[in-house]
C-alpha cells in the first residue's frame, strides 16, 4: 500500500514540477523579447514586417475585387449618335455651293444645284480618307492618294474605284432638309436615281 501511494505522490510531484518549468521557461521567453524588443528600438521585428505585408497584400487584393465587381455592375454599352440630323432650311443654302458645314461633325458636304440638293458622305472609295473640297479647281481632292472627285461626286483621277457616296436627302415635317446617313446611294448600281438621293426644290 506505502508503495502504491509513493508512486502516486511522486507522479502529482512530476507533473506539477513539469508545469512550473513550463511556466518559468514562458516567463524567460517573454522577458527575452521584451528585451529584444528594446533593443531593436523603433525597427520592426521580421514577423511585423511579414505581417504588414501580409495584410498589406490582402488589402491590395480586396481591393482590386471590389473595383472589378463596381466594374462590372456597368456594362460596356457604347452610345451612337443617331444617323440621322436636320441641317437647316433649304433657303441657307447658296445655289451652285458646296456646304461644308456638316464636314466636321457629320463627314458629309450638302451640294445645291439649281434643280436641288444631293447630300454627299466625305469619305473617299479608296482608303476611307477624307478628301478636302478645292473651290477653285471645283473638286473633290483626297489629300492620301490624290483621287479627285467633281462635285457631283463622280470620280476622275487617281486610285479611287467609283464614285462618292450619296446619302438619303429629304425635307422633315418641320420644313428643314433632313440627313440620313443610315440610308446610301450607291452610283455603280444605279442608286442615284432612286428616291431619297436628291431633293428637289
Amino acid at each position: 500500500m506505502a508503495s502504491g501511494e509513493a508512486t502516486v505522490t511522486d507522479t502529482s510531484e512530476d507533473a506539477a514540477a513539469v508545469a512550473s518549468r513550463r511556466r518559468e521557461e514562458q516567463r524567460l521567453e517573454r522577458a527575452k523579447r521584451q528585451r529584444e524588443k528594446a533593443q531593436l528600438g523603433g525597427l520592426w521585428s521580421r514577423r511585423d514586417v511579414m505581417g504588414r505585408v501580409g495584410w498589406m497584400l490582402f488589402g491590395v487584393f480586396s481591393l482590386t475585387f471590389l473595383l472589378a465587381a463596381l466594374r462590372a455592375s456597368f456594362p460596356r454599352v457604347l452610345f451612337v449618335p443617331p444617323s440621322s440630323f436636320k441641317a437647316g432650311l433649304p433657303g441657307d443654302f447658296a445655289v451652285g455651293e458646296v456646304d461644308r458645314k456638316y464636314e466636321k461633325d457629320y463627314r458629309v458636304w450638302i451640294v445645291r444645284e439649281p434643280e436641288g440638293f444631293y447630300a454627299l458622305w466625305a469619305k473617299c472609295t479608296h482608303l476611307g480618307c477624307t478628301p478636302r473640297w478645292l473651290n477653285a479647281e471645283a473638286k473633290f481632292k483626297c489629300p492620301c492618294h490624290g483621287s479627285g472627285f467633281y462635285k457631283s461626286g463622280i470620280n476622275f483621277e487617281g486610285p479611287a474605284p467609283r464614285p462618292l457616296v450619296r446619302l438619303k436627302i429629304a425635307l422633315a415635317e418641320d420644313g428643314q432638309i433632313e440627313i440620313d446617313k443610315a440610308s446610301k446611294f450607291l452610283f455603280e448600281k444605279g442608286q442615284w436615281g432612286k428616291p431619297g438621293s436628291f431633293l428637289k426644290t
